[in-house]
C-alpha cells in the first residue's frame, strides 16, 4: 500500500513508474544483479564436479530463489521483507562455506545446513530487533562504508580475476564503459539519464564486440527447471551447520546496515529496528526455499544500492519486476547465456562505478556522527580496521583454524563487533566519570565534561 511523504503524495518508493520506465529499470537491475547467481551457481557446480543436469537445475533454482526473494523484500507484505527496493542474492561467503561443507561431508550436508540455519533466523529476528536500535550510528555509518569497499573489491575481480594478470585491454574497457556511463548520466537529457547504466554497458560491450572479446556463450536448450532435493533428503547435521550458522549471524548485522542505508538512499523514514526485523526473516524464509532446491543461502544485497542512487529510480515496484524477470529468467536458459555473455571488465567497470555509490552514502552518514569526540573517532577507526584488513589483505588470517577463520576474515562482521564493543569500552568510561562527577568531592566539576569523550 503507497504511503505519503508528507505532501500528500505517495513517497516515491511506494510510486508505480509508468511500464515503459518501470521495464527498463528492472533490466538495469537485472543485468547488474544476475551475475552473481550465474558465477555462484558456476563456482559450486565446477568445485562439487556437479553433472550437466544437476548444475542446470542448479541455476534455475537459484535464479528464481533470487527472485521471489527480490519480490518479498520490496513488496514488504506478511512480515516478510523490508518494503524497499532491495534485490537478494547468494551471498559469496555463504556459497564458500556452502561448498566447504558439501566438500568435508557431502551436498546434502550442505543443503541441510543451509535449512538450519535459515530456520534459526527465523527464531532469533526478536533478538535482531533488539540489538539493531542498540548500534550507534557511527557503527552503522563505518559498516555501510566497509559494505561499499567490499563490494567494489568484488567487482574489480572481474575486471582483474584473482591470482591472473590483468591486461591492459582489460583494464582500458572497464574505463571505457565507467566513462561511458558518467558521461551519459551528464549529457543525455533528464529523462534519459535513468538509462544512463544501460548506455554505459552497451558503449562497454559494442568496444569489446569491436575487439573482438565478446562472443554468445554456446547452447540450444530453451528450458531449465529447478529440482526438489537435488542431492537427496536434506541431511540436517547441526555440527556441520555451526560455520554457516557464525555466517548468519554475522550477515543479521550486515542485513542492518543494509536496510539503513537503502532507507537512507530513498530517503524513506522507517521504523529501523521492525523493518530490520522484516528483513532478516525476509532473508531466512528465502534461504529456506534455497536449501530445499540444493541452493546456498541467500542474502539481501546493496548491489543494486549504487544503482539506485546513480538513475534516481527509487520504486520498490521496479526492483519487484526485477524479481519477476528473474524468476522468468530461471526457467529460460537463452536468458542466462545472454547475460552471462557480457565481458567481465565491462560488468566489473558498472558495478564498481554503483558499488563507490554505496561508499558515499556511506560516508554522508558520517555527517550524524561527531568525530571531533574521541569516542566516535576511536569506534570508527578501530571498526575500519578491524573490517579492512581482511577485506585488503585476504590472506590476513590464513593460518587460523577454518572457523575462527570465518568469522575474523568477515570485513562487514568484524566492523559490526569491533565497533559495538569499542563504543561500549568509552560509554561504560563516560558513565563512570559521571559517578565520579557526582560524588560530593566531584561537586564543582563542570557538567559537561572536556567535550571530548
Amino acid at each position: 500500500m503507497a504511503t505519503e511523504n508528507g505532501t500528500g503524495t505517495a513517497h516515491p518508493v511506494d510510486e508505480i513508474p509508468p511500464p515503459g520506465r518501470a521495464v527498463t529499470a528492472a533490466l538495469q537491475h537485472l543485468v547488474v544483479m544476475i551475475a552473481m547467481p550465474i558465477t555462484s551457481v558456476l563456482l559450486i557446480s565446477h568445485s562439487l564436479r556437479l553433472d550437466e543436469g544437476t548444475a542446470r537445475a542448479l541455476l534455475s533454482a537459484t535464479l528464481l530463489v533470487s527472485g521471489i526473494g527480490t519480490i518479498l523484500q520490496s513488496g514488504g507484505r506478511f512480515g516478510l521483507g523490508a518494503g524497499l527496493p532491495f534485490v537478494m542474492l547468494p551471498g559469496g561467503a555463504a556459497v564458500v562455506l556452502f561448498i566447504q561443507i558439501a566438500q568435508e561431508s557431502d551436498p546434502a550436508t550442505a543443503s541441510g545446513a543451509v535449512i538450519l540455519t535459515a530456520l534459526a533466523g527465523i527464531a532469533l529476528v526478536p533478538f535482531a530487533r533488539r540489538l539493531v536500535t542498540r548500534l550507534p550510528a557511527v557503527v552503522l555509518a563505518t559498516m555501510v562504508v566497509v559494505i561499499g569497499i567490499n563490494l567494489v573489491k568484488v567487482a574489480g575481480s572481474l575486471i582483474a580475476p584473482t591470482g591472473s594478470t590483468p591486461s591492459i585491454t582489460a583494464v582500458a574497457l572497464a574505463g571505457v564503459t565507467v566513462l561511458a556511463t558518467v558521461a551519459a548520466h551528464r549529457f543525455l537529457p533528464t529523462g534519459w539519464r535513468r538509462l544512463s547504466v544501460l548506455f554505459g554497458m552497451a558503449i562497454g560491450t559494442a568496444v569489446a564486440a569491436a575487439l573482438g572479446l565478446f562472443q554468445l556463450q554456446p547452447g540450444t536448450g530453451l528450458a531449465q527447471v529447478p529440482d526438489l532435493f537435488p542431492f537427496g533428503t536434506s541431511k540436517l547435521d547441526v555440527l556441520a551447520a555451526i560455520p554457516l550458522f557464525v555466517f548468519s549471524i554475522g550477515s543479521m548485522a550486515e542485513a542492518a546496515g543494509q536496510t539503513v542505508l537503502n532507507a537512507k538512499v530513498v530517503d524513506k523514514p522507517i521504523d529501523t529496528a521492525a523493518t530490520v526485523g522484516r528483513t532478516i526473516r525476509g532473508d531466512a524464509v528465502t534461504s529456506l526455499l534455497s536449501g530445499a532446491l540444493g541452493g546456498p543461502t541467500m542474502l539481501t544485497s546493496g548491489e543494486n544500492i549504487g544503482l539506485i542512487r546513480l538513475t534516481d529510480i527509487r520504486s520498490r515496484y521496479v526492483t519487484a519486476l526485477t524479481g519477476v524477470l528473474l524468476s522468468v529468467a530461471a526457467f529460460f536458459a537463452p536468458i542466462g547465456r545472454l547475460v552471462n555473455s557480457l565481458p567481465g571488465p565491462v560488468v566489473g567497470g558498472t558495478a564498481a562505478l554503483a558499488f563507490a555509490m554505496i561508499i558515499a552514502a556511506g560516508i554522508g552518514m558520517f555527517e550524524r556522527v561527531d568525530l571531533a569526540a574521541d569516542r566516535a573517532l576511536v569506534t570508527a577507526a578501530a571498526a575500519f580496521t578491524a573490517g579492512l584488513l581482511p577485506i585488503l589483505t585476504p590472506s590476513l588470517y590464513q593460518s587460523f583454524p577454518a572457523d575462527l577463520r570465518l568469522l575474523l576474515g568477515s570485513g562487514v562482521t568484524m566492523t559490526a563487533v569491533v565497533g559495538v564493543l569499542v563504543h561500549l569500552l568509552f560509554s561504560s568510561r563516560r558513565k563512570r566519570s559521571s559517578a565520579l562527577d557526582a560524588t560530593p568531592t566531584g561537586a564543582h566539576a563542570h557538567p559537561g565534561g572536556t567535550g571530548r569523550e
